[in-house]
């Protein structure tokens, strides 16, 4: 059975930081892509990060240069750094993972995590 599992979410001020985890099980880790996701209230899912089973990253431009997705195989979990937060930020964020897959596209991923709340406090 595929999980899942995010954490870091919390409370923080405009101009602070979080790193956001998503610990997975049944899967092979190194053989999947992942992808983290966001929903505001209010607004439609959106594209984050995503990073390929090789490391290859890919960002949206409202986060490029202050977030960072990376990897860690030994752990099987994945990271987002969020640095510089800012109000516009808050959201939960998801993490996806899909088998060599790392797209900006929901559908291309196979397995979703509950998500995790992250709030920026202006």
């Amino acid at each position: 059975q595929v999980q899942l599992v995010e954490s870091g979410g919390g409370l923080v001020q405009a101009g602070g930081s979080l790193r956001l985890s998503c610990a997975a099980s049944g899967v092979t880790f190194s053989s999947y892509g992942m992808g983290w996701f966001r929903q505001a209230p209010g607004k439609e899912r959106e594209f984050v990060a995503s990073i390929s089973r090789y490391g290859t990253t890919d960002y949206a431009d409202s986060v490029k240069g202050r977030f960072t997705v990376s990897r860690d195989n030994a752990k099987n979990t994945w990271y987002l750094q969020m640095n510089s937060l800012k109000a516009e930020d808050t959201a939960v964020y998801y993490c996806l993972a899909g088998r060599s897959s790392w797209s900006r596209g929901q559908k291309d991923y196979d397995y979703w995590g509950q998500g995790t709340q992250v709030t920026v406090s202006a």
